[in-house]
């Protein structure tokens, strides 16, 4: 470990990467999947005074007993929506994705990565990881495994009291998302495999311990973990749960990243430790099984990356020199002022083509079936769809939504089959019950031909993203 001071030129250098972080984080749109649903959680969370245990947000499970672990990333994602809606939105994820991959940044620094060379690593992890940075639970939880990760390090190179704070983000992390298992993953591995002192780790690991068991279901945190990992709907139906494959630009650099790092860390000078090995090949076997874990693995990668880095960077290229202190301060806090610019609903001041804050959500169908309560429930819905239903429009419940472990495997099979308009998708569709359908353009092409042609269905809605369809006889 090679500890460092940091300089106006570090920061000068975090600043740049930053700034690309902190632009695409609020150039990239608001989708419906998860986010819309989880603010209806947080809202009714505050509203009862609790976290609700049964369905009330679809007709087909109303009733079902239901955990929602979450309700800490509800509650907060309601309180800044209420506060600044999207604008204020999209600023949260932008701070939750700067922290963290400073955060990341800094323990690079501590493990002997130059400044150049953390940064632009760094720039690799922010471009590889860039496709989960979606608005839902477990974005909140990415700046808590990075300061782990940091405070670990620390702990390591013998600042044995820093690790008195992971109990902290362990009782933070239980109430914001089911992946505070990855907290104990990394203080776990350290106890066995590091250097530091183990009685301290020891006492923080049984703290962090017993802060999982502080939350609105005690044990039950660990119970859900198990349920998630086992769950027939989720693990078959829900992308996240399969193993990642090498399809789009970011896949592209993560797979190119994960062959070449096993040559890299063989010539570079600096050695792996026992704890950084355990770390590379305990992670990495996690984010080749589910592409979920990804980025859990690259905020690893990043530190050992640049950290194999540092010597010849040092050797090569020597210290950078930038001795404008008052310059690099200034550059630095501008490249972090500028995204701000690119937010939603200010961006549109000064940028006649800005791009919408949100994408593919049916905010004016949704709006125009609010102006028609006449019209025959119960309504089916794509399940992206389902979720803004969810959160604008409660008295119109869908049948089924993003919350794979909800629905029953064969409830996911006929969405399916009715989505692909697959030969028997009318008889599936009737079984439903359902007398309203709003179909999205993007995503059920198929289904939308289907209904076209249809002398069940007739169309009262269309726009650019929804079309809404009747089960006939039709109102004029």
């Amino acid at each position: 470990m090679v500890k460092k001071k940091l300089t106006s030129v570090d920061f000068l250098w975090l600043g740049l990467i930053l700034m690309i972080t902190l632009a695409i984080a609020f150039l990239l749109p608001v989708t419906p999947q998860d986010y819309w649903w989880y603010l209806r959680l947080g809202r009714d969370t505050l509203a009862d005074g609790a976290v609700p245990t049964e369905d009330v947000l679809t007709w087909s499970q109303v009733g079902t007993p239901v955990v929602y672990h979450s309700w800490g990333a509800a509650v907060l994602f309601w309180l800044i929506y209420r506060a600044g809606g999207l604008t204020l939105t999209v600023l949260l994820r932008g701070l939750v994705l700067a922290v963290s991959y400073g955060l990341v940044w800094s323990a690079a620094r501590r493990q002997g990565a130059g400044a150049r060379g953390a940064a632009l690593v760094l720039l690799l992890a922010v471009l590889a990881t860039s496709n989960n940075w979606s608005l839902r639970p477990q974005l909140l939880a990415y700046p808590l495994f990075a300061l782990a990760l940091l405070l670990l390090y620390r702990w390591q190179a013998g600042e044995k009291r820093t690790v008195y704070w992971l109990p902290l983000l362990g009782l933070l992390w239980v109430n914001l998302h089911g992946s505070f298992v990855m907290l104990i993953l990394l203080a776990g591995a350290a106890m066995v495999f590091g250097t530091g002192d183990r009685k301290t780790l020891g006492l923080a690991l049984a703290g962090i311990l017993l802060a999982s068991l502080l939350n609105p279901r005690g044990f039950g945190a660990w119970t859900y973990v198990h349920d998630s990992l086992t769950a027939a709907s989720s693990q078959g139906f829900s992308a996240e749960w399969r193993p990642p494959v090498n399809d789009g630009w970011q896949m592209n650099l993560f797979f190119a990243w994960l062959l070449a790092f096993p040559l890299l860390s063989f010539c570079a000078p600096r050695l792996l430790s026992r704890l950084e090995w355990t770390w590379f090949l305990g992670f990495g076997i996690l984010a080749l099984s589910g592409l979920r874990y990804v980025i859990w693995f690259v905020f690893v990668l990043v530190v050992l990356t640049a950290a194999a880095l540092g010597e010849w960077e040092r050797a090569y290229l020597g210290a950078a020199r930038l001795d404008r202190p008052v310059l690099n301060w200034a550059l630095s806090a501008a490249f972090l002022l500028l995204p701000l610019a690119l937010l939603p609903g200010l961006r549109q001041a000064w940028w006649i083509a800005a791009p919408p804050a949100a994408e593919n959500t049916p905010a004016a169908a949704v709006e125009w079936l609010a102006e028609h309560p006449d019209l025959p429930d119960p309504l089916w819905s794509e399940i992206g769809f389902s979720s803004y239903l969810e959160f604008a429009l409660p008295e119109r419940p869908p049948w089924i939504d993003t919350r794979f472990e909800v629905f029953p495997v064969e409830q996911w099979q006929n969405y399916q089959a009715i989505t692909a308009a697959a030969w028997d998708w009318e008889p599936r569709l009737d079984a439903s019950g359902a007398n309203l359908l709003l179909v999205s353009r993007l995503y059920q092409p198929g289904l939308l031909a289907a209904l076209d042609v249809s002398s069940t269905w007739c169309e009262l809605y269309r726009d650019e993203v929804a079309v809404i369809y009747q089960r006939e006889p039709c109102q004029p």
